[in-house]
């Protein structure tokens, strides 16, 4: 049985209750609706995945290509010089969101923005996004899940306080989004640009090599 993201049961019981109202009336263009709710259903899977083991390891928080590997000043919440790796998420890839390392959630914080195409470099900050500051064992990290030009609803199910481990789901994005990671200076980064990952699964940094 596929597993199922929560936050797509409207779209897909929508999507299913207008194929039952074509197929009705007009029975002959069903197949659209009905084409419709099967995409939704593909669209919110959400497939387990195997979590690797080891210390020091950072795993992608989010299927889809790297955009972005780039040393910054992220003065926001980290006052700090990191390593950014931003990941674009198609309309085909997994939306559901996963931590990149154990940690206890410090901030959650909805700005509102734009929703510009997310693969473009002011997406980031211009768009709208959920910003999370995770408190770990490598000092603090920033998660942004950004709302791309049609994705139009970021979902993040944790608040601050509470605490997940290197891989635990904790949010999704609704259609094509962007994902942004700050992780520290001194990781050695395991990806390429254009590389696909898959989140949970592919270690994209690690602290232990460097």
């Amino acid at each position: 049985m596929i597993k199922l993201a929560p936050e797509g049961y409207p779209f897909i019981g929508g999507a299913l209750v207008l194929t039952v109202l074509v197929f009705i009336f007009v029975p002959v263009a069903a197949v659209i609706p009905l084409a419709l709710t099967a995409f939704m259903v593909y669209f919110f899977r959400d497939p387990e995945r195997g979590i690797p083991e080891g210390k020091d390891l950072f795993v992608a928080p989010a299927d889809g290509r790297i955009i972005v590997i780039r040393d910054v000043r992220e003065d926001r919440y980290l006052n700090a010089d990191v390593k950014q790796i931003s990941i674009f998420m198609s309309p085909l890839n997994v939306h559901v969101n996963r931590a990149p390392c154990d940690g206890r959630v410090k901030t959650v914080r909805h700005n509102k923005g734009r929703f510009l195409a997310a693969y473009k470099d002011e997406a980031s900050i211009r768009n709208e996004n959920i910003e999370m500051v995770l408190e770990t064992g490598y000092g603090d990290i920033l998660v942004r899940q950004v709302a791309g030009f049609v994705a139009r609803r970021a979902v993040c199910r944790k608040k601050e306080g509470e605490a997940l481990k290197r891989g635990e789901r904790y949010g999704v994005i609704k259609f094509s989004s962007r994902l942004d990671v700050y992780l520290p200076k001194g990781v050695a980064i395991k990806v390429a640009l254009s590389e696909t990952v898959k989140a949970g699964e592919t270690v994209i940094a690690d602290l232990s090599v460097r």
